[in-house]
């Protein structure tokens, strides 16, 4: 059974229609990203699969569930980490999980899930002591406590420092392995490629583009990039025909082209040739964040 079930959403705000007739499948056990500039609809489609908002019309069934009467039983099946959530500031982290663990049939253990999330050190520590990336991890715990079947996470890494992103990456990861449906939302583009399954993209309201990281990549047409340093006494110029556009900058080779394959062969030829070195040489392919800002239209601007 699919874990989320979304046909023909729709929810306006008086003139705006945040939501315009979208859908999509969530399957069980599946990490999956929902991505959109500002305004896409993201959060209104969120909060409905959540049960915290009605929808104008369509169909939604969430863990076999419509999110409007689900009601407790429904909750209590689902975990929320919210972009930014208030907490009783004077309980420790230890008290504050074992008070919400106690709210759910089904539980963690606190003191596991403190661990989990690298929080052993602050499990007598007061909630006022702890930092924003600490708190963030406190959030991470919260949503987890009740052993969701679904969990929701919004910008879950916002704060964190490189590392913390990475090993809270790793603990997502981990909760794929346990089977755990995971619904993202984020404006890591990284995060996306690195931990989803397959992405949603958003723009006014409408799904324009769904699937796995590498199918939005592959579908963008976008060209990749080969790099390297010029041998000594070489231009541009000197260069054998490619498919793709060379410039240098500073004595670097950049080469745009939709066919890395055969304008590597060609380069590489020319320097075996020629017995020449092709120092830094690299083939990079277009990233997921490439294809989200040609697909939204956000490509150039200024982010």
């Amino acid at each position: 059974m699919d874990a989320i079930v979304v046909r023909d959403l729709r929810r306006a705000y008086g003139p705006v229609r945040a939501v315009d007739g979208i859908g999509f499948t969530v399957a069980a056990g599946e990490v999956f990203a929902l991505l959109g500039p500002n305004g896409a609809g993201k959060t209104t489609t969120v909060e409905i699969l959540e049960g915290y908002r009605r929808r104008d019309s369509g169909e939604v069934r969430v863990l076999g569930f419509d999110p409007d009467t689900g009601g407790r039983e429904f909750r209590e099946r689902i975990g929320i980490v919210l972009q930014t959530a208030g907490f009783e500031e004077e309980f420790t982290v230890r008290e504050l999980l074992r008070l919400q663990a106690s709210l759910y049939p089904r539980r963690h253990d606190p003191d596991e899930l403190i661990d989990l999330v690298e929080l052993g050190a602050k499990r007598t520590s007061r909630v006022k002591e702890l930092s924003g990336g600490q708190r963030r991890r406190l959030d991470l715990a919260l949503g987890l406590v009740g052993a969701p079947d679904l969990l929701f996470l919004d910008e879950p890494t916002t704060g964190f420092d490189p590392a913390a992103r990475h090993r809270a990456w790793q603990l997502i990861g981990r909760l794929r392995q346990l089977g755990t449906t995971v619904l993202l939302t984020t404006h890591y583009l990284e995060e996306a490629q690195e931990l989803a399954d397959r992405v949603a993209v958003l723009r006014s309201g409408r799904l324009i583009a769904i699937g796995t990281p590498d199918e939005l990549r592959a579908g963008g047409r976008l060209p990749g990039t080969i790099t390297f340093r010029l041998p000594p006494a070489t231009t541009v110029a000197d260069l054998p025909a490619l498919t793709g556009e060379a410039r240098a900058d500073d004595g670097t080779v950049v080469v745009d082209t939709r066919h890395t394959v055969s304008d590597t062969w060609q380069l590489t030829d020319w320097a075996l040739a020629a017995g020449f070195e092709l120092a830094d040489f690299a083939v990079t392919q277009p990233t997921l964040e490439a294809a989200y800002l040609a697909l939204t239209g956000e490509a150039g601007r200024e982010q």
